[in-house]
C-alpha cells in the first residue's frame, strides 16, 4: 500500500468514473476515500465512505483538511480546486483536467462568466453530460497522474 492515497470530492461524481477509478487505484494498492454529504448508491468495497455533515462545502474542507502534498482529488468544484492548487495538492476533475497554477486562475473567470451569462437566461446545462468521450479523458489522465504519483513515491522524487 502506498502512502498517498486518492480522495474524491464524491457529491457529483459520475459512477462511470467511480468505477473505472476505484479498479485501476485497488489494482494499483492505492487507497481512495469518497467524501460526500449523502450516501453514494452502490458504494464500492475498495474505497471507504466519509460522510460528512450536511452542510455547503463540508466534503470540500474535510478533504482539504486531511488531503496531503503527495495525494491526488478529483473535483469539479472550481474554487475548491484553486484551495487545492495553492496548498500544493494535484487535483483534477472527472473530465481528465488537470488544475495547475498555470490555469487555475483562467478557471476561476471562465466559471464567474458562465455563472453571469446563466444568471441572465443564457447558458444551459450541456456541462452536465458525462458520456464515453469524457470518461475516456478522465481515465487517461488518471493512469498517468497515478502512475506518477507511483513513480514519485518509489524513487521518492519529490513534486514540483
Amino acid at each position: 500500500m502506498y502512502k498517498f492515497s486518492v480522495w474524491v470530492d464524491a457529491d457529483s461524481f459520475p459512477a462511470k468514473a467511480r468505477s473505472f477509478l476505484v479498479s485501476y487505484a485497488s489494482s494499483k494498492s492505492v487507497r481512495v476515500y469518497f467524501v460526500a454529504n449523502h450516501e453514494i448508491k452502490d458504494p464500492l468495497q475498495q474505497a471507504e465512505m466519509i460522510l460528512c455533515q450536511k452542510e455547503a462545502n463540508a466534503a470540500d474542507n474535510y478533504i482539504f483538511e486531511h488531503a496531503g502534498e503527495n495525494d491526488i482529488v478529483v473535483t469539479r468544484d472550481i474554487p475548491f480546486a484553486a484551495r487545492l492548487v495553492e496548498k500544493k495538492i494535484e487535483v483534477m476533475n472527472d473530465r481528465g483536467l488537470v488544475f495547475s497554477k498555470d490555469n487555475i486562475e483562467d478557471k476561476l473567470r471562465e466559471r464567474e462568466f458562465s455563472l453571469n451569462l446563466a444568471g441572465i437566461g443564457f447558458g444551459g446545462d450541456k456541462g452536465n453530460y458525462y458520456g464515453q468521450k469524457e470518461l475516456d479523458k478522465f481515465s487517461r489522465t488518471f493512469e498517468q497522474k497515478l502512475q506518477e504519483h507511483i513513480m514519485n513515491e518509489t524513487y521518492n522524487i519529490k513534486r514540483r
